[in-house]
């Protein structure tokens, strides 16, 4: 049992070398600590023998306060509280801040797209993801690749296999010797569980180790899965879900961007017949530099998209591809590299698809990536919303909380609406997902799914102008109270250009509706 203090006690403990303070009914002997004190040891000998807590969460978050439970001596005897908050908020824990977590997730809501199992499956990612946030942050900061143990770790955990999508492949899972975070069934995993996993990972406030924890990998392993051989299955599936394998995805040339039919990379065969021999460059792949195997978009045939063609290339067994990390300017995580193929041989069998259909499996790839994007960015927003209003209570101005300003409680009404607005789109979609069965069917998602993406880099842009604004310096520094609007950020406009540009998911959006306009439409 911890001892106890009156105040009185504690107001005894208030000069240099001997100082305790009160922080939410707890009481901490920062003598030797004030020495180290990053903000200096005159700020702490100012509130020494007092309550702090006011002036702590103005200026540190709670994990803060966890970090530094050892300073803890005991608890003030006229505690309201039974236990520590520390003990009170668990790290895992979901949020009772509204609009902080989905809404059809909550109990007093009713919702046709989630069940237990939704709310089951999030409570268990939560508690994997926040267990790897110390890490996380950690190798942000300090701009590290993460290890293969801690991709490993990410397979280990179900969080490759959670990220991909419901198909064949969760039903093989036991085989492939791949858990589900909570023991889901992958044959009940549907897209809603998946939406799910996306948004718990955007919830760490680390754009580029979230996309270091394979991005590039969740785009370059869906062509095998939907399109490789028997053989390619075979030998890459598993590993693959297991984080043993690392996949990227070739598309983007320097010069050719959204602009896919424009692809520069050939692919020739060789006079053998038995292998397509590579030369070419693609800049801005991700994890390519810690990549296993590339799936590259090529020229086999003519100009234009029907002379496009997919392929594997098995970096272990093939030799002529070099890597050049890029450093964007929101990480050196993600392994972002320029590759070039030099007279890479590639066997023929290698081969996805038939020659020709390039196009087509690119672009069966993008809808997936977009929809993926809108769920990185939105749950980003929805955590920076939930940062806001936490500092905005506990921030003061003029003398009162910033929250009793008119036009701060103004700023999150706007990010509220605009964010939750574009949220239920990105569920109508889902859900469309959830019931089509054949790629014929998901083209039709290919405008909506544009569009959102475009509706949602717009809306991330907004919540974090307002964001930025609420928490003034400290959203613009990459620690302390505003460290994840600071990393959305430098992410924002990666997010409004890569899996296609803003313009050409509106374009794309606007010109699938005229395909399908009708000709009697008249005003």
């Amino acid at each position: 049992m911890s001892k106890t203090f009156t105040r009185k006690e504690v107001a005894q403990h208030a000069v240099a070398g001997d100082m305790w303070v009160v922080i939410e009914e707890d009481v901490y002997d920062l003598s030797k600590f004030a020495r180290m004190h990053p903000g200096g040891e005159a700020v702490l000998t100012e509130f020494a023998g007092q309550d702090a807590t006011d002036i702590f969460f103005e200026q540190h978050k709670l994990d803060v306060l966890r970090k530094y439970q050892r300073l803890k001596i005991g608890r003030v005897a006229d505690a309201k509280q039974k236990t520590s908050i520390v003990d009170r908020v668990a790290p895992d824990a979901l949020s009772g801040v509204e609009y902080a977590e989905i809404a059809g997730l909550d109990a007093r809501y009713h919702s046709f797209y989630y069940n237990e199992s939704h709310r089951e499956f999030r409570a268990a990612c939560r508690k994997i993801i926040e267990g790897m946030r110390a890490t996380t942050e950690q190798y942000d900061k300090a701009g590290k690749e993460p290890t293969r143990a801690m991709l490993k770790q990410v397979g280990t955990d179900g969080l490759f296999a959670a990220r991909l999508g419901p198909g064949y492949w969760m039903h093989e899972l036991e085989k492939h010797g791949v858990k589900l975070p909570g023991g889901l069934d992958g044959k009940k995993f549907d897209q809603f569980h998946e939406a799910i996993a996306h948004v718990e990972f955007a919830r760490l406030g680390t754009p580029g180790m979230v996309d270091a924890y394979g991005s590039g990998h969740l785009i370059g392993l869906p062509p095998i899965l939907h399109f490789g051989t028997p053989a390619m299955k075979e030998k890459y599936v598993g590993p693959g879900l297991r984080g043993e394998c690392i996949c990227a995805l070739a598309i983007t040339e320097p010069f050719v961007g959204s602009d896919v039919a424009g692809i520069k990379t050939t692919a020739k065969k060789s006079a053998c017949g038995k292998y397509y021999v590579l030369n070419g460059a693609k800049k801005w792949i991700t994890n390519a530099s810690y990549a296993d195997v590339f799936v590259v978009a090529v020229r086999t045939g003519g100009k234009g998209a029907k002379g496009l063609s997919m392929v594997l290339v098995d970096a272990k067994e093939s030799s002529g591809i070099t890597c050049k990390k890029i450093e964007t300017s929101y990480t050196k995580c993600a392994g972002t590299s320029y590759v070039e193929f030099k007279d890479v041989k590639v066997p023929v069998e290698n081969l996805m698809g038939k020659e020709g259909e390039g196009f087509k499996l690119v672009m069966h790839n993008f809808n997936h990536e977009r929809w993926v994007i809108i769920l990185n960015v939105l749950g980003q927003s929805r955590a920076i919303i939930e940062d806001c209003f936490k500092w905005a209570k506990q921030r003061k101005v003029f003398g009162k909380p910033l929250i009793e300003q008119p036009v701060i409680r103004f700023k999150l009404a706007r990010m509220i609406s605009h964010m939750e607005s574009c949220w239920a789109w990105l569920e109508a979609i889902t859900n469309e997902m959830n019931r089509m069965e054949t790629f014929a069917e998901r083209q039709t998602l290919g405008g909506p799914t544009a569009l959102c993406k475009f509706h949602a880099t717009r809306t991330q842009q907004l919540v974090i102008d307002e964001a930025v604004q609420i928490f003034g310096g400290r959203g613009l520094t990459k620690s302390g109270m505003g460290a994840r609007l600071e990393g959305a950020f430098r992410f924002s406009k990666t997010a409004a250009v890569y899996g296609g540009s803003e313009e050409i998911c509106a374009e794309l959006g606007v010109k699938q509706a005229l395909r399908n306009f009708p000709k009697d439409a008249k005003l």
